[in-house]
């Protein structure tokens, strides 16, 4: 297969994938109606790197194929934020987190150094999701609700996105950002197998 042929399949699996990424984590919410072992504060923290490599993606005016399934992806993950919160019984708050992302998205766009000051950071915020998933399942030594299906088709379109960051901007702050997401992503998704396939054993 072409360069181009393999750019075109990476961006429309990416795409394809993404559009269905959070369902599999949805359905688990809802059929179980208890938000347990998946953290919120994780959630929170990548709906703000998303919002921050979504907005600098746009405004250096990248491909938009490179970068299409971001304003799905947050579109999901706010769907995902209002059913935590309905199952923690905070539903309330939903109006505060909706004005600090509007706020903080019209921030991103004032200045070339703030939304280049907050890229760099996006990588830290983005891990610092991963990571506080992760210390709620060791934490709880239980999966509880967490999809491991999510979780490895986000690895999936991670390394999807390694590749088409190579060939068309390679841009090395975009490419140690997909890198680290995809390991992280990748070990999110191998602790959540670990305690189901443990939980499994002790029932």
């Amino acid at each position: 297969m072409s360069v181009s042929g393999m750019l075109h399949f990476a961006n429309l699996s990416t795409l394809l994938v993404c559009m269905v990424l959070k369902f599999p984590q949805m359905f688990a919410l809802m059929q179980s109606k208890s938000s347990e072992g998946v953290s919120l504060q994780s959630l929170i923290l990548e709906l703000i790197g998303f919002i921050v490599f979504n907005t600098y993606q746009v405004y250096y005016e990248y491909p938009l194929p490179t970068y299409l399934e971001y304003p799905i992806l947050i579109a999901q993950d706010a769907i995902l934020l209002l059913l935590i919160l309905h199952y923690n019984g905070t539903l309330k708050q939903s109006l505060f987190y909706a004005s600090l992302f509007t706020g903080g998205w019209q921030l991103l766009t004032l200045e070339k150094w703030i939304i280049d000051w907050a890229m760099s950071l996006c990588t830290f915020i983005s891990a610092a999701s991963k990571m506080t998933q992760l210390r709620c399942l060791w934490s709880s030594k239980d999966s509880g609700q967490v999809s491991a299906l999510t979780w490895g088709l986000a690895t999936y379109t991670c390394l999807a996105r390694i590749y088409t960051t190579a060939v068309t901007s390679a841009d090395t702050q975009v490419l140690v950002r997909f890198v680290v997401m995809t390991i992280l992503n990748g070990w999110v998704t191998a602790a959540v197998l670990y305690y189901r396939r443990r939980r499994t054993k002790q029932d």
